[in-house]
């Protein structure tokens, strides 16, 4: 049975709406969507590089209480209500994912607030987990994996 831990950000909308910032199942670390929030003073940057600037310290910041990185980030997943806010916000993902060049997907849509300009979701694995195309190597016997 693998572990499972709950991480939050201490965010207040963390508890009303009943998820966690993170959930750390093994050695996979699920990271819920995150905004350019600075969740200690619940305060939002007015311009895209601020805001998604935060939303990776966000991120960093939940990644490390998991045990792993942002060079640990195997997916990724961008939310932005403006199209031509990505051509402006692809050199600042580059900065914080270019050592783990995660698989990546990016999407134009609605976001739950109108002064939000991304939120960005990602999958992780902490470094050393031998996971094989059928599952972890340790669920199958030696010379099986």
């Amino acid at each position: 049975m693998s572990e499972r831990k709950l991480i939050s950000s201490g965010s207040s909308f963390e508890k009303l709406a009943g998820y966690s910032r993170a959930v750390v199942d093994g050695d996979w670390i699920f990271v819920s969507g995150c905004t350019g929030y600075e969740y200690s003073t619940m305060t939002l940057a007015p311009d895209l590089e601020g805001q998604v600037r935060q939303a990776f310290r966000n991120i960093a910041n939940a990644l490390e209480q998991a045990g792993a990185s942002l060079d640990d980030v195997v997916r990724v997943h961008y939310y932005l209500p403006e199209q031509s806010d990505f051509n402006r916000a692809a050199p600042i993902f580059g900065e914080y994912l270019g050592k783990a060049r995660p698989a990546a997907t990016a999407l134009i849509c609605g976001l739950v607030e109108p002064a939000m300009k991304i939120e960005i979701e990602v999958t992780a694995r902490r470094r050393g987990a031998r996971v094989s195309a059928r599952g972890a190597a340790s669920d199958y016997p030696p010379g099986r994996t």
